[in-house]
């Protein structure tokens, strides 16, 4: 698999990078989507934190496929930031490593009203000078 980085085609709201997220937010300029797992029971944990949620073990950043699936999603049809142009299509993606890994994110590359929950994604980022924003878009050109 070969990850896509692409440049950024318009205005993004950007985070503010701090110890625990830089990893997930960094991660894509060597091609990984870096989520953290915990040492101790193996769980992955998303968003970033101090230690594992489940068993209170030490978490890490560690690579994960970049594949998943559209868990849910929206159609944002209203400008909600005047440099942002709609439609927005906002989803969470399941990520194939365990059933409740799920992360926020936007989806690109398809027409809205293809997307729908179930469809297979794949991680693409959008470079922001350090900031490699996690996207995804539909595997397998099912959209």
């Amino acid at each position: 698999m070969s990850t896509v980085i692409i440049e950024p085609v318009g205005f993004r709201m950007l985070p503010a990078l701090n110890e625990l997220n830089r990893a997930f937010w960094t991660g894509g300029a060597n091609g990984q989507l870096l989520i953290q797992r915990c040492a101790a029971c193996r769980r992955w944990v998303h968003p970033p934190t101090s230690a594992c949620p489940t068993c209170e073990g030490p978490v890490r950043p560690e690579p994960v496929s970049g594949r998943g699936s559209v868990y849910t999603f929206t159609v944002n049809a209203h400008q909600f930031h005047p440099e942002v142009d709609p439609p927005n299509l906002i989803a969470i993606v399941q990520l194939d490593e365990q059933d409740d890994l799920r992360i926020m994110t936007n989806i690109v590359g398809c027409d809205p009203g293809a997307v729908r929950c179930g469809l297979p994604v794949q991680v693409l980022f959008e470079r922001h000078d350090e900031v490699f924003y996690p996207l995804f878009a539909p595997d397998g050109g099912e959209a």
